[in-house]
């Protein structure tokens, strides 16, 4: 059995996490942190310091802010995270890598395995039609989120990116400029309205030929079920960093 500390447990994936984790045969949440009150059917600290269960690994699906008090805690008891907090800093990113020297540390921009495949897929399309196709990016969420374009249309420009054979140019904003696109811009756009999960398109448009790679979340509980997924890859790995391709890598 697979004893899981949920951080950030009374949040809305905290929730979707603790009702995925309680239909898992292998799993259990023994505890919780969150700095809210309330009741989820196990214990709720405010701090890790206060943690006195058995701990196998820790779900973060909290705040950026309790970053710091998270990365400190794992280590001392040297335990695997897997990361699903957004809007980490730059700092916190390389901060969050550093500790995989001494924890095993698990990563992704997206935690549903719809969304990674697509970027499996993505990637492996721009490497055949990178001399003809340009390459657009379209992302929708709902109306309360804050970033733009979101954190997983970024990693998808990234592991595109990665894959071509000269780095292209981000191009957010077509309005204030007037001129012929470029070749070697990938474009990233982004939608906000009601209370779209998140959508995301690739378009890859070449001569006479559109092909579009799409995912679509409908619920929450499409990141829920990556997180316990990793969770239960992780228990009782090594120290170092882990990704969605180690994930995959395991399941075929």
């Amino acid at each position: 059995m697979t004893k899981i500390l949920l951080s950030g447990c009374l949040g809305r994936m905290g929730k979707a996490i603790t009702q995925i984790v309680s239909e898992t045969e292998n799993a259990e949440i023994v505890c919780g942190v969150d700095l809210a009150s309330g009741e989820c059917g196990y214990p709720v600290y405010s701090e890790f310091s206060a943690v006195t269960e058995d701990v196998d690994v820790i779900i973060d699906f909290s705040h950026p802010s309790n970053f710091a008090s998270l990365v400190s805690f794992a280590k001392a008891k040297k335990l695997p995270v897997i990361f699903a907090t957004t809007g980490l800093s730059e700092d916190q990113r390389a901060e969050m890598k550093e500790a995989a020297s001494d924890i095993p540390v698990f990563f992704s921009a997206n935690m549903s395995l719809g969304i990674n495949l697509l970027i499996r897929l993505a990637k492996q399309a721009a490497v055949i039609l990178e001399d003809k196709f340009d390459i657009e990016i379209i992302e929708k969420h709902h109306n309360r989120k804050l970033d733009a374009p979101s954190g997983t249309a970024l990693a998808i420009a990234d592991a595109i990116s990665d894959s071509l054979k000269c780095a292209p140019e981000y191009v957010y904003d077509r309005h204030s400029v007037r001129k012929q696109r470029e070749k070697n811009e990938i474009g990233l756009h982004a939608i906000r309205g009601g209370t779209i999960v998140g959508e995301h398109d690739v378009l890859f448009a070449g001569p006479d030929e559109l092909i579009t790679l799409s995912h679509s979340a409908t619920s929450r509980e499409v990141f829920a079920q990556g997180a316990v997924r990793a969770a239960l890859f992780m228990c009782g790995k090594p120290k170092g960093f882990y990704s969605m391709d180690d994930l995959f890598a395991d399941m075929v």
